[in-house]
């Protein structure tokens, strides 16, 4: 596996060995020694979960407060979509500022994202199955959440605004000043 850091501090985009021949393709798409290994910390995961979306989809942008942050490992199995990170670490040069993958299926990119910081994926293809381990169970009092247009970030979709189909919660997220602290 191949890790490259982005710019924001813990956040790395992971790129797998990709064995193929005439019967297909072999990957190992996580082992916790080399993962370690490559974002310079031990992350034990405890929950996968999986979501099925259309073109247009934005879910996000989430994130879990306190005692129940979660690091989470994001990859899509089926289809594209473009996945973002926002640093909400208030101590961090970077706060405020975000990163932007594109995931698919073709590439087997994976995108880790560290405690600290919020996330969101769009869906480009007619369809996406969006898979991400967590280091943390789901706690539903400590969610957290900003509004996916919040200028302060000024995030480029690059897909039309009308287009988007987004959840009637996740229309009515607050602004990155007025969102739930993360610590």
């Amino acid at each position: 596996m191949n890790f490259t850091a982005t710019k924001l501090q813990g956040c790395f985009i992971i790129e797998p060995k990709i064995i193929s021949d005439e019967r297909g393709s072999f990957m190992e798409s996580y082992n916790e020694k080399t993962f370690a290994k490559g974002v310079g910390q031990n992350v034990h995961f405890v929950q996968d979960n999986q979501s099925v979306s259309k073109k247009g989809v934005l879910r996000g942008l989430h994130y879990q407060c306190g005692e129940h942050a979660q690091a989470k490992l994001v990859r899509v199995l089926q289809g594209e979509v473009l996945d973002i990170a926002v640093d909400i670490r208030p101590e961090s040069a970077t706060f405020g500022q975000y990163e932007s993958v594109l995931l698919s299926a073709e590439n087997q990119k994976q995108f880790f994202i560290p405690r600290g910081f919020a996330h969101g994926f769009l869906v480009l293809s007619d369809t996406a199955t969006f898979f991400y381990k967590c280091d943390n169970f789901y706690n539903k009092e400590s969610e957290g959440g900003i509004i996916f247009n919040d200028n302060t970030i000024n995030i480029d979709w690059n897909f039309p605004s009308e287009k988007l189909i987004i959840s009637e919660k996740d229309k009515f997220l607050p602004t990155l000043e007025n969102a739930k602290k993360v610590w």
